[in-house]
């Protein structure tokens, strides 16, 4: 595989919270909430991260950005392993690699107006010269789809599209490489959320921007995405390009979540597939498959050996005993 224009690539990553309150004596345990992670992204595309609340989409967002320590793995972005940059080289790094996070309105200061919540860290990074500090985040605004007259006003005073608008702005004013999108649609309306979208992906080709764009809307996904993974209980059960996970799932996980997605005609009749149980604590996974305790075609192998994550067709990876393991 092509690895010279990956602008990150992560490989193995985990991410363990200890468990607190263990009896002294007893074995140390901990909630796997990113177990063995690996993908890679390739410059100027969007890879789109989908899976049920719980799986550990989000804490794979934070822990590239280290915003939570990285317990094992590497996150290599433009060649450079992010686990290893001391806290002054991580922070010349932080403009190029930036966070839209869900919710909006808790994501922005309710002191600040606008032209500051944008401008404070392109204050701090010294962006521009002080002398076209507030033509350039005019300009962003604009880029964003903000009115100039936007400046001074505060983040109530806005609707929720507009707020995700101005988080945009602020993560895009700092001339970043790379932006994780942390469900940015979750707390919209559906027209709404086209609006962000079509946004994000203008943005996109004027800009260049990389995207890593976290969800649990596959139809959304769909929209904005050239690459897929899917990851269920701290791990990627699929992978590959868009058009192959939608025409060809393999994993009976992403079969289930492709069954629950809307379709706009009326007379197509969708075969839906229900999961049943609930997920596995993160704390005390299944052994072997992860899936198998609410998969309908769990086999003995399942429970005694993990599935090898391995490509069966080009750009298209599944990790399942439905298929060939050797």
């Amino acid at each position: 595989m092509d690895n010279t224009n990956n602008i990150l690539e992560v490989n193995n990553l985990k991410k363990f919270y200890p468990i607190r309150g263990m009896a002294i004596g007893k074995r140390k345990s901990y909630v796997k909430a990113v177990d063995g992670v690996s993908f890679s992204i390739k410059q100027g595309t969007t890879m789109g991260l989908v899976g049920e609340s719980g799986c550990g989409k989000t804490t794979v967002g934070r822990t590239i950005l280290r915003l939570h320590e990285i317990t094992g793995g590497e996150v290599k972005f433009e060649g450079r392993d992010l686990s290893k940059l001391s806290g002054r080289e991580l922070r010349r790094l932080r403009p190029q690699i930036q966070m839209i996070f869900q919710d909006p309105f808790s994501s922005l200061s309710p002191r600040l107006p606008v032209g500051e919540i944008i401008g404070e860290a392109v204050k701090e990074h010294k962006i521009v010269p002080k002398s076209q500090y507030r033509s350039y985040i005019l300009k962003v605004m604009r880029d964003c789809g903000l009115q100039p007259q936007y400046f001074y006003r505060y983040p109530h005073e806005f609707s929720g599209g507009q707020r995700q608008r101005i988080s945009i702005a602020r993560a895009v004013a700092l001339n970043p490489k790379f932006i994780i999108c942390d469900e940015p649609l979750s707390a919209l309306d559906v027209s709404i959320q086209a609006q962000i979208i079509n946004l994000m992906k203008d943005l996109q080709d004027q800009f260049g921007y990389t995207y890593l764009f976290i969800s649990h809307d596959l139809s959304v996904v769909e929209h904005i995405s050239d690459t897929i993974a899917v990851m269920y209980l701290g791990s990627i059960v699929e992978m590959g390009e868009k058009k192959k996970i939608f025409a060809n799932p393999m994993h009976p996980y992403t079969k289930a979540l492709l069954s629950a997605v809307p379709v706009s005609d009326p007379d197509i009749k969708m075969n839906r597939i229900i999961l049943t149980g609930d997920i596995p604590s993160p704390a005390n996974p299944p052994s072997g498959c992860k899936f198998r305790t609410r998969c309908q075609h769990a086999m003995p192998i399942c429970a005694e050996r993990e599935p090898v994550f391995k490509a069966y067709e080009d750009e298209h990876q599944v990790a399942c005993h439905l298929y060939p393991q050797e």
